[in-house]
């Protein structure tokens, strides 16, 4: 017996498309426009699977579903939108829809979730809607509904999800968003970045350590894995981290355990892992400085955020949501023109959406007048590849509440989040002057050669990079 589908769509050019394509695929469909003719023919008709739009004449295609509920339980839905956005696709997850589809879709995509779903009957709960305003990730390009998708998915389960991307594309936001929506949300999240961390304290900051374990250990301390049960752990910048504690990181994965630095006993921790890197780990793999075997711990459930350049018509979206968040932050409140965004949707973006954020906060800050256009946008961060003239007049004090302003380090990490975000160009700089001379370097630093050589190491830094041709 063919299978009897329930198309909910008023767009008559998607609806006549999707029709011939599940109709030659041996559905009946039977189609309607609003929300009305919907319920109708769900009292007349038994349907295996329904696919509904959001926007309707008459209503919203989410919110309406607990009357579809009432009809019939178990039918699998479908939820087809053009309003692409991180919180339309938790929307759908939240109402246990089978699968969500962005406008534009993949037809072929379409027909055979279609397939799947008329051969099974879903009966999962629904997830309860998050709590708060608001979603950490913003943008409704086609490049982002990908994302978002994969977001909705491992947000009913504690699979590991490993987050790539280019520096400043919000892997942390991805990982909040994991957290803040899923069955973890009440538990805690807890932010390392893996890189940050000497080698020879990793396995305390992960792990803890007891009282007497080394020197300077003077009480016991409780580490990540620890501070994160019942919650959600990210490791960023886990390409970076040392060899060693990789296998140590490994050993705790595989086994749920963990045993503090100094201690005897085995201690159970409930954790989920969301991992993030910038780095490209196959080759690292291959080179033997990323074990395989944690790699394929880690990348359960691969996540990968578009680069800015790949989401251009994101940064209007993006640039008015950081001149919220700026005012929020005390900053003056200000509007951006329609040219003012054409010329920053014309620039590279090397360091994608926490640059743009950047530049937004220091437009919020320097410019003069409430209304930000072109003429103040080149003043204030000059053309592409220069530096902005206007900031160049900050001293290190204002450079630093601006970058606590636009960054918003995690309680506990303010410290060590502001030392390597400041250190790591300090000493790339220093390098730069002296040819990659260290010894040079430190003399123009100030500071024992044997402490840069000691930071490069733990920064990741490689100074035979900035060694001038002979």
């Amino acid at each position: 017996m063919s299978s009897k589908v329930l198309l909910v769509e008023d767009d008559r050019s998607i609806a006549t498309v999707v029709t011939a394509a599940l109709e030659d695929e041996g559905f009946i469909l039977h189609h309607c426009e609003n929300i009305a003719s919907r319920d109708r023919l769900l009292s007349e008709h038994r349907f295996d699977v329904m696919l509904t739009d959001v926007m309707l004449g008459d209503g919203d295609g989410i919110e309406s579903l607990h009357d579809v509920r009432k009809a019939d339980a178990e039918m699998p839905v479908i939820v087809l939108s053009a309003q692409n956005t991180l919180d339309t696709a938790v929307r759908a997850s939240e109402t246990d829809a089978f699968e969500y589809f962005p406008k534009p879709f993949d037809l072929d995509e379409l027909v055979r979730a279609v397939k799947q779903a008329a051969g099974q009957r879903s009966g999962a709960e629904a997830t309860p809607a998050a709590e708060g305003d608001g979603m950490p990730l913003v943008g409704r390009s086609q490049a982002m509904q990908g994302v978002y998708r994969m977001i909705t998915r491992v947000l009913r389960n504690d699979l590991t999800v490993l987050v790539t991307g280019e520096s400043g594309t919000g892997k942390e936001l991805v990982a909040e968003a994991i957290h803040q929506l899923g069955a973890r949300k009440s538990g805690p999240f807890v932010a390392v970045n893996t890189a940050a961390i000497p080698s020879e304290l990793i396995e305390s900051e992960l792990f803890g350590h007891e009282k007497g374990a080394f020197t300077g250990a003077v009480a016991q301390t409780i580490g990540k894995f620890e501070q994160a049960n019942g919650g959600t752990l990210f490791l960023d910048e886990i390409g970076d981290m040392p060899a060693e504690a990789q296998t140590r990181l490994l050993r705790a994965l595989q086994s749920g355990r963990i045993r503090r630095v100094g201690g005897r006993q085995e201690i159970t921790v409930d954790v989920r892992i969301i991992a993030a890197t910038n780095r490209d780990l196959a080759p690292m793999i291959a080179e033997g400085t990323f074990r395989e075997d944690l790699f394929y711990r880690l990348n359960v459930v691969p996540i990968e955020l578009p680069p800015l350049r790949e989401r251009v018509e994101d940064i209007e979206v993006l640039t008015q949501h950081f001149l919220g968040l700026a005012a929020e932050d005390g900053l003056p409140r200000r509007q951006i023109a329609r040219e003012a965004v054409q010329l920053l949707e014309q620039r590279r973006w090397r360091g994608n959406v926490r640059e743009l954020r950047n530049v937004v906060y220091r437009l919020a800050l320097l410019a003069r007048d409430e209304v930000i256009d072109a003429s103040v946008l080149s003043e204030v961060i000059g053309p592409e590849g220069q530096g902005a003239p206007e900031a160049q007049k900050l001293d290190f004090e204002g450079a630093l509440q601006l970058w606590l302003a636009a960054n918003h380090p995690a309680p506990g990490a303010l410290y060590q989040s502001a030392l390597a975000a400041f250190e790591k160009p300090l000493m790339e700089y220093a390098l730069a002057q002296t040819g990659g001379n260290q010894l040079r370097a430190s003399k123009l630093l100030g500071i024992n050669r044997n402490t840069l050589r000691k930071r490069l190491s733990e920064l990741s830094i490689n100074a035979d990079r900035f060694a001038r041709p002979l």
